[in-house]
């Protein structure tokens, strides 16, 4: 499956071999939208926690955006079923990558480079309280420059918001760093509203829509 986006640039299903690529764009996106590899001392990292693990657990909903010229530029991932996913990933993903990993420990003093990482990886946050229930959906969605102010996001997003629809999936959610405004306004653009909830993580921002 390949869908024609325009300007050279298409959408196909992620294969076990663009996990580097996967890495890669999560890396150069990971600060807000902007590159997080000056942070970073561990360039995969970053990916093993938002990124890898969708191609591996939920093929058949992750995509990615590449153009003959710029190779791989973006990519849109989800998973049907919040609850779900984070169970699988807890039971393979996370216990698998967590004999490579070593914990930090939880002084964040201490913190160095990836450490927060690596700290999540052996103390995930899986966020899904009963507010976000009515929308069991969620995708993460992240495009480097070459393939930004195209359209091509809208396209992508909409195309597995269709997949999750067809499949009689009621809605979605989206977690948003509060500083990427940048992103709040495109979840806006595509119906996506935010959610205002007791239960919700303080500090976190949440974006839902129906399907």
């Amino acid at each position: 499956m390949a869908l024609d986006l325009g300007g050279g640039f298409t959408l196909r299903q992620a294969r076990d071999d663009d996990q580097d690529a996967l890495a890669m764009i999560c890396l150069k996106t990971g600060d807000a939208g902007k590159d997080a590899s000056a942070r970073e001392d561990d360039p995969i990292l970053i990916g093993a926690i938002y990124a890898l693990p969708y191609q591996a657990i939920e093929p058949l909903f992750s995509f990615m955006i590449e153009h003959p010229d710029h190779g791989a530029c973006g990519y849109v991932l989800g998973a049907p079923n919040t609850q779900r996913f984070y169970s699988v990933i807890e039971e393979t993903w996370y216990k698998a990558l967590r004999t490579k990993v070593a914990d930090p420990g939880p002084d964040m003093r201490q913190w160095r480079g990836s450490d927060w990482a690596r700290r999540l990886i052996h103390h995930p946050r899986y966020v899904f309280p009963k507010s976000l229930h009515a929308y069991p959906a969620h995708a993460h969605i992240d495009l480097l420059p070459a393939a930004q102010g195209k359209g091509l996001g809208t396209t992508a997003l909409r195309f597995l918001m269709a997949q999750f629809a067809t499949r009689r999936i009621e809605g979605m959610h989206l977690g948003v760093d509060p500083k990427n405004t940048g992103a709040t306004r495109f979840y806006e653009r595509l119906g996506f509203e935010r959610l205002v909830a007791d239960d919700l993580p303080a500090g976190s921002l949440y974006m839902v829509t129906k399907l």
